[in-house]
């Protein structure tokens, strides 16, 4: 297909797009301010590479690594009726679809940022909204849309989760060099990747926000799936404060030790507490995921990996050479 769309004025972009934070609309300058698109205006910089242009909504395609999956959408509706009076007041990022890939034939670009933008000049029925093409690769892509979402706060703790997990899975990096890339601690990814081992029914509630992030992690203390979905009933109906859910997660948990053979004294209330503080800090030490287990005749250790090279990454870790080295 022919790119006959129009070109603005200028390879200026404004300077709130050199960050991965995207500005809502509703939020932007006044249309009177939209109307002057010239490269000498203010806030607007020149950056290699990229073009600010008029695009047909109906040829972009969503944000195939999008880690965001629910809008709300009463401010979706709201946004909509912003955007059909005044038009799309901040460009959104696309980067453009190679001839030869498979949706090419349905569309010319994918979009990188701005997700409510699109869908609202969508359901506006607008022919046209102002974007920055840039070329992206993958990786970064996905990078820039979790950034976008994660500063202005628009991911729940399940979808944050999920995105850090996609991050390491599909580009085989460790939890250090995720934590380098986004601006985050590494232990702040490995607590919000623990998210990701509740029960699914406990996954529902926290992305629906009934349970929050700090419920979610005194219920992963509870241990046993059955513990943790019990754990999350108690706190939905007796409306439990994160202190309060805490304290019945440990009072659980040495319920439950108590009923077993003592192994050692614990630093933590209850034996699955100690074991989660004893995976946690080999986590710490190989930089990974850690798992410690144990049932009535013997433990586990299980230590994820993403890849070959991590594997060997974390023998080093442990001192130890891989085969043939």
């Amino acid at each position: 297909m022919v790119d006959d769309t129009p070109e603005l004025a200028g390879t200026t972009v404004p300077a709130s797009e050199r960050s991965s934070e995207a500005i809502d609309p509703a939020a932007a300058p006044s249309s009177d301010s939209e109307g002057d698109n010239g490269g000498d205006g203010d806030g607007l910089i020149e950056i290699p590479g990229a073009t600010l242009r008029a695009l047909d909504p109906s040829r972009i395609v969503p944000n195939a690594h999008q880690p965001r999956t629910e809008f709300d959408e009463a401010a979706l509706q709201e946004l909509i009726i912003s955007v059909r009076e005044f038009g799309v007041l901040q460009p959104i990022v696309v980067r453009p679809i190679p001839a030869d890939h498979p949706l090419r034939d349905e569309a010319d670009f994918e979009l990188i940022m701005g997700e409510r933008r699109l869908r609202a000049t969508k359901a506006a029925g607008l022919s046209s909204i102002p974007a920055v093409i840039r070329n992206t690769e993958d990786d970064v892509m996905l990078r820039d849309a979790l950034l976008e979402n994660l500063h202005r706060s628009q991911l729940n703790p399940l979808e944050e989760a999920s995105a850090y997990q996609q991050l390491l899975n599909d580009f085989g990096i460790t939890q250090e060099v995720l934590a380098e890339r986004i601006g985050r601690s590494r232990p702040q990814i490995s607590n919000t990747l623990r998210l990701l081992r509740l029960p699914l029914e406990v996954q529902r509630r926290v992305a629906a926000g009934v349970l929050s992030a700090g419920h979610a992690r005194a219920i992963l203390s509870a241990g046993e799936p059955a513990a943790m979905q019990q754990l999350a009933d108690k706190i939905v109906n007796e409306d439990l404060s994160v202190r309060s859910a805490e304290a019945a997660a440990a009072k659980s948990s040495s319920t439950k030790a108590d009923t077993q053979a003592p192994i050692h004294k614990e630093p933590r209330s209850g034996l699955t507490g100690y074991l989660d503080e004893i995976g946690e800090q080999l986590g710490d030490r190989l930089n990974t995921r850690v798992k410690v287990t144990l049932r009535r005749t013997k433990g586990q250790i299980v230590v994820d990996f993403a890849s070959i090279a991590d594997l060997n990454r974390i023998l080093e870790e442990l001192g130890e050479s891989a085969p043939g080295k």
